[in-house]
């Protein structure tokens, strides 16, 4: 390897729902996660502390000292803000409502048959 090699690769951080920070780089070859994370700047921008911090590449945590390869995405990963059951159960509760209060109807209720049509099942 000479030291005129160069990997492209892309760091990625979703700071809120919609918005999405990538930033492409070209690095010397060897560099690591942390050399990519610094070039980035996306530390700064979002006053993030490089202790502690969760990141991977293509959606597989790697610890900080991973080298990269060209093509490489890196990711920062930030914490859930609600977990997953939780916000699931908030949702049914949510909705729940709104079928007692008669604004939604429940999808899964079957069909209204009219008396006639049942007489004609029984014979």
């Amino acid at each position: 390897m000479q030291g005129s090699e160069v990997v492209a690769v892309e760091v990625a951080y979703a700071a809120a729902p919609g918005q999405v920070d990538l930033v492409t780089l070209e690095l010397p070859a060897g560099a690591t996660l942390r050399d990519a994370l610094r070039a980035s700047g996306v530390l700064q921008r979002h006053a993030l502390v490089e202790e502690g911090l969760r990141v991977g590449v293509w959606s597989r945590e790697q610890p900080l000292d991973t080298p990269l390869r060209a093509g490489d995405r890196v990711e920062v990963y930030r914490a859930l803000a609600v977990d997953p059951k939780e916000a699931r159960r908030q949702r049914q509760r949510r909705q729940g409502e709104a079928v007692v209060s008669g604004r939604r109807r429940n999808a899964r209720a079957a069909p209204r048959r009219c008396p006639r049509d049942a007489r004609r099942s029984r014979t």
